[in-house]
């Protein structure tokens, strides 16, 4: 018998005790009231797509107190001048897996426990941080650690971007989220989100909300990255996942589906989740349901693109790739046909199936093989990320009230938006994180 929980406890201890090498050096709270100034060439609104030169930022503690271009910097106020950069609001990932990272299939799967997920995970945290997402929702890991990582970073032991989290997800016997392909012989001893049948499910939801869970994610149907014979057939009903959404609902949780399949979608959507993530085989039947419900869709192109081109680094098998292979062809035409019919998109992409940090490559991919907009890729992981996640008043844009929460980078992302695939600076909260020699500062600046 393999045993991959033999120390929860021991893994949360060592998620603290990693979290010193990430996140102290350096360190400094920023004081309550504290005012900075911060001014830059540019400044893109996602929620208008326009474009303010001159601008300055006014920061008070971890909050923007106004925005706008040529504003007089208040007395006693430090500045920091990012010279002829271009600031955005911090970027929004709503589909990452931060206590994970995909490198050698057979080594993950059965040479690596929680603990070693536990240690991991700040370093994936401060990566996704630095690249410009000063928030993600992560929708799924192994016992509860991304609860832990979540509170280490709110009592501020680790640099790491703002996570609203989803604990254990659920899934049907014999489904994606439950080990397939292998002995019956082999067990796994651990936290489980494996579930049948709808009171089952229901008490799944009470356990993980106690357990920490912001969000419910359920796997509505089969999937790429295990071994069942579909990418995209149903694996709950629709009284299941009705009766998931109705008692997430019941505790104020909203719920994130998994689901590549054209049945799977339509279901997930009739039942109320939020969003859909992956949906690469929506049909107009489920383009229409998610429009008449406001269903977020959030395609991940990415990992997509990510598995066809280092599935076979990664030891991946072959029927694996092969899903992926078959599966990839449709999407496009799939998720543009969604976006004509004005489906809501969010920003995610299942960060951890490829390295955390580069997170911001999807974009370029969003305007290659959708045709879409720099600024409409930019709304997703910004404005439409935040409404998805019921944030729109603390991120998404920089006004007054929001969290001080801004990336700079020197080009225009409006022209080219891989420019933000190479993000120079980054404040979360008030607090400087990255600083790639573009600032220059009088009267010093809070800095972790």
């Amino acid at each position: 018998m393999l045993q991959t929980s033999r120390a929860r406890t021991g893994a949360v201890m060592i998620l603290a005790v990693a979290s010193l090498a990430s996140a102290t050096i350096g360190q400094q709270a920023t004081p309550a009231g504290r005012r900075v100034a911060i001014r830059a060439a540019h400044l893109v609104d996602p929620a208008s797509g326009q474009r303010t030169d001159d601008v300055v930022v006014l920061v008070d503690g971890d909050r923007v107190a106004q925005v706008g271009s040529r504003l007089p910097i208040p007395a006693g106020a430090d500045t920091i001048d990012l010279g002829p950069t271009t600031l955005l609001p911090g970027l929004i990932d709503v589909h990452t897996h931060l206590s994970s990272q995909s490198e050698d299939y057979y080594a993950d799967t059965f040479r690596r426990s929680p603990i070693d997920a536990a240690v991991r995970a700040p370093i994936y945290a401060r990566r996704t941080l630095e690249a410009g997402f000063t928030t993600v929702r992560d929708v799924g890991a192994a016992e509860f650690i991304d609860v832990a990582l979540r509170n280490a970073i709110n009592d501020g032991s680790v640099a790491g971007p703002r996570m609203a989290v989803a604990t254990l997800a659920l899934s049907a016997t014999g489904g994606h989220g439950d080990l397939n392909g292998f002995s019956p012989y082999l067990r796994f001893e651990g936290f489980s989100g494996i579930a049948d049948g709808a009171d089952e499910l229901r008490k799944k939801v009470r356990e993980n909300v106690k357990r920490g869970a912001d969000w419910i994610k359920v796997l509505a149907g089969a999937g790429v990255l295990s071994e069942e014979e579909s990418a995209g057939a149903p694996q709950y009903s629709q009284d299941e996942l009705n009766a998931v959404v109705t008692e997430a609902a019941m505790w104020g949780r909203k719920v994130a589906a998994h689901a590549h399949g054209a049945e799977a979608i339509a279901r997930a959507a009739r039942a109320g989740v939020a969003s859909v993530e992956h949906g690469g085989l929506v049909d107009e039947e489920g383009v229409r349901i998610m429009k008449e419900r406001g269903t977020f869709l959030v395609p991940d192109i990415i990992t997509d693109v990510y598995i066809l081109e280092h599935g076979a680094e990664q030891k991946l098998p072959p029927n694996i790739i092969e899903k992926e292979r078959s599966l990839r062809p449709q999407q496009d035409a799939n998720w543009s046909r969604a976006i004509k019919a004005g489906v809501k998109l969010a920003f995610g992409t299942d960060a951890g199936v490829y390295p955390h940090g580069q997170n911001a490559r999807q974009f370029a991919l969003l305007v290659k093989h959708l045709g879409m907009s720099p600024i409409d890729a930019i709304r997703m992981a910004t404005t439409n990320a935040a409404d998805l996640m019921a944030w729109s008043d603390r991120v998404g844009r920089l006004a007054p009230g929001r969290y001080a929460d801004l990336i700079a980078v020197a080009g225009d992302p409006l022209a080219d938006v891989s420019e933000l695939e190479r993000v120079r600076w980054v404040m979360k909260g008030g607090v400087v994180y990255k600083d790639d020699g573009v600032s220059a500062s009088a009267g010093g600046r809070a800095r972790r």
